[in-house]
């Protein structure tokens, strides 16, 4: 018998309620991340929150229990709205290393954003999780890299 894994990965997307210039420009996106990272470590979840033209895609892993917890806390923080859930399963293992990671489009990541190009599909409110996950693994392993860590598969 096979038993249930407790580990769960939750990937959801939304709209951004501030502007680029406000969420980046004045610290706000720091700040989420610091306090993000904190709680995440707290309840042993790893997660990568990509922010691009005005769209959040979040992945996390973790406790099932954890996950959820994390996930009602996000739902109802008024920084974005429209947040919807495009997967969230049992999964094996973990494929994501921080507790919590923030990645934006900009100059230094704007080749790999644009291979995915994902604006198109927010705008439809219909992004693939394959998509996404890719290109959250994609930018992790990017941004590992530039920090001479390379990520074994």
């Amino acid at each position: 018998m096979i038993g249930r894994s407790n580990l769960n990965r939750l990937t959801y997307f939304s709209r951004s309620v501030l502007d680029a210039e406000a969420l980046i420009g004045n610290g706000q996106l720091a700040q989420l991340a610091r306090v993000s990272q904190k709680k995440n470590e707290f309840a042993v979840i790893t997660s990568i929150l990509l922010y691009e033209k005005g769209w959040f895609s979040h992945v996390l892993e973790g406790d099932r229990g954890a996950v959820y917890e994390t996930f009602q806390r996000i739902a109802a923080d008024n920084r974005h709205k429209d947040v919807r859930i495009i997967e969230w399963r049992e999964v094996a293992r973990r494929e994501f290393v921080t507790s919590f990671e923030v990645i934006i489009r900009n100059h230094a990541t704007q080749e790999i954003f644009k291979k995915f190009n994902l604006d198109e599909v927010y705008q439809r409110g219909r992004p693939k999780v394959a998509l996404v996950h890719s290109l959250a693994l994609a930018l992790q392993a990017d941004a590992m890299a530039k920090r001479g860590i390379e990520i074994l598969a």
